[in-house]
């Protein structure tokens, strides 16, 4: 792989200052964030990926939360909207309605986690992917529900914060050649991301070990952190710095992963 393509990066010596010293002043040029989450059983990943994206800088997020919640948790969370969920207490089918209303307002929309595990939730989140057009940031188990087909690999404006078992559902589902393994050499783990991402449109970020790796486009950032930051923080950070440099995507998610981990 050409060196030109790997780029290592630590909290002492950050790859792109420039954009590090470049945030909008005005919360009214920061950008607006649609989060989405939750299911009757709780709503953990939106709470959190809110208080995240605030940290990150975002002018303003709205939560939608399926309506099984509205009872427990309109009245100790207040950024909370509702759409209709399934019997089972996840996001039913009807709720595309108020999802893609919403998401014409937003600049960008953060599919948290937290959804369950909802035939009915499935169907919805094909169809919003398939009529939404802005930049979607997914993670946590809202990946899981893409990793069979691995459609969201080609997709564009997506960008895929995942585990690194999830990563290697979506490399075979994918039918990449390489495989993705958990004792691979780190060398050839940058190696693979680097080849992967040439061969696929969405951006992809995965922890590995004590490193953050971005990949976009075949260029890899590598990022050594002190502390490990939970997944849905740097998906909520990403989102947050790629919808304020949409035209510099590999640089503000590396940036976004450095911000996240300052913050720990």
């Amino acid at each position: 792989m050409d060196s030109t393509n790997w780029q290592r990066q630590t909290p002492d010596k950050p790859l792109f200052p420039d954009l590090l010293w470049s945030r909008p002043e005005n919360r009214t040029q920061a950008g607006k964030l649609l989060i989405v989450g939750g299911n009757a059983q709780g709503f953990a990943a939106a709470g959190e990926a809110y208080q995240a994206a605030v940290k990150a800088g975002i002018g303003t997020a709205r939560v939608l939360l399926p309506d099984s919640l509205q009872k427990t948790v309109g009245k100790v969370f207040e950024a909370g909207e509702y759409a209709p969920s399934t019997p089972s207490g996840s996001f039913g089918r009807q709720a595309l309605a108020e999802l893609l209303d919403m998401s014409q307002w937003s600049d960008g929309v953060l599919l948290a986690g937290d959804l369950g595990r909802n035939s009915e939730t499935a169907v919805l989140l094909d169809e919003f992917s398939a009529k939404y057009e802005n930049q979607l940031t997914v993670t946590q188990d809202a990946a899981d529900y893409f990793t069979k087909t691995a459609t969201m690999l080609d997709r564009q404006n997506t960008l895929l914060v995942i585990s690194f078992a999830q990563l290697q559902k979506l490399a075979a589902n994918a039918r990449f050649a390489r495989a993705f393994k958990f004792d691979m050499d780190f060398l050839h783990l940058v190696e693979a991301l680097h080849e992967f991402t040439e061969q696929h449109e969405a951006p992809i970020i995965v922890k590995h070990l004590d490193n953050v790796l971005v990949a976009v486009n075949g260029q890899v950032s590598t990022t050594k952190l002190k502390s490990k930051p939970a997944e849905i923080e740097v998906a909520a950070h990403a989102a947050v710095w790629w919808l304020q440099n949409p035209i510099r995507t590999f640089e503000a998610l590396t940036t976004a992963v450095l911000s996240e981990g300052d913050q720990n």
